[in-house]
């Protein structure tokens, strides 16, 4: 039975993932930490520790404390944040990083951080972006992705430290609000539609991004810990991806469910700049031949199921 540590646990990932991997492996044996403690789920449902991850001393002492043989790391600053605070992302994200690989060296512990499409650039070809390809990325989070892939690559290297990861795409989730990514305007448009049937888009129409929705995410990392270690060929990191489409076709598959739906647009020039940097589609062919990489939700029935879901969260009536 896996005894983890969680990073960054009450995050976008982290507040259904904790969830999840309590029900797999027992509340006990998940241990949640973040910056600070507040009342969800995530929170209240099992052990949880206040650590600031660029603080490696406590990591260390809270995973010896509960004698983790698995480190989650998902505490990191989003790639429209990061480009606002640049410094402070890299302090954040790749100090952060390094102390979490410390911490599971020093348990001889697996490892898992996830990457993101924000990996690439705009020399990366653009469609069915290939698992090994040219990785130039133009913004701090990218360029933090990009390292943080290569310093596990080392960690595994160097020190057999059981390193893997996702390059996840846009990550869709009823649950938790965004959290300041580029990507983040396919959670936003779902919320609108309940709330007020309408929405402003920041990324322009014919802007295509690749997205996958949480439950597949959680699924995939699942898989992706309990795979078989010897048939892993990359491990830091695999593309995986659900769909892509561009603004106008969220819209369109939400106006199947709320036919009076209205979009419109106002352009934030610099999530713009970050959007048409990254692939329109990436090639999952590597995940799904190495670890059996697989997804449930397209976008119709995402579409379906997001809007049931925040409809009920907040008592509202889909708008007709």
């Amino acid at each position: 039975m896996k005894r983890i540590l969680i990073t960054g646990a009450l995050g976008q990932i982290g507040s259904e993932l904790t969830l999840k991997l309590r029900d797999i492996y027992g509340a006990d044996n998940v241990i949640a930490t973040d910056l600070k403690k507040n009342d969800s789920e995530a929170a209240l449902s099992g052990p949880f520790e206040v650590v600031d991850v660029t603080d490696g001393k406590t990591m260390v002492e809270t995973a010896r404390k509960y004698k983790v043989d698995t480190v989650m790391h998902l505490a990191a600053l989003l790639s429209a944040t990061a480009e606002a605070k640049p410094v402070f992302a890299w302090n954040l994200n790749m100090g952060g990083l390094l102390n979490a690989l410390e911490t599971a060296r020093e348990m001889n512990a697996q490892f898992f951080t996830p990457s993101s499409i924000g990996a690439f650039g705009p020399s990366t070809p653009k469609d069915n972006t290939p698992q090994d390809t040219i990785m130039r990325p133009t913004t701090m989070y990218g360029v933090n992705k990009v390292a943080g892939e290569l310093l596990a690559d080392y960690y595994f290297e160097k020190f057999a430290v059981d390193t893997r990861g996702l390059r996840f795409p846009g990550l869709i989730s009823y649950v938790a609000l965004p959290g300041g990514g580029t990507t983040d305007y396919a959670v936003e448009i779902y919320y609108e539609a309940v709330k007020n049937g309408r929405y402003t888009s920041y990324i322009d129409k014919g802007t295509y991004m690749d997205m996958m929705y949480m439950p597949d995410a959680l699924n995939a990392i699942v898989d992706l810990i309990e795979a078989d270690g010897s048939k892993l060929k990359h491990r830091n990191s695999f593309n995986v991806s659900a769909m892509s489409f561009d603004p106008e076709e969220i819209a369109a598959s939400i106006r199947k469910y709320i036919p009076g739906f209205k979009m419109n647009y106002n352009v934030d020039p610099t999530r713009q700049k970050i959007a048409e940097s990254w692939p329109n589609s990436i090639d999952s062919s590597a995940a799904k031949e190495e670890w059996g990489f697989k997804f449930d939700y397209d976008l119709d029935k995402m579409t379906k199921d997001m809007l049931d879901k925040l409809s009920k969260k907040f008592q509202l009536k889909i708008p007709s």
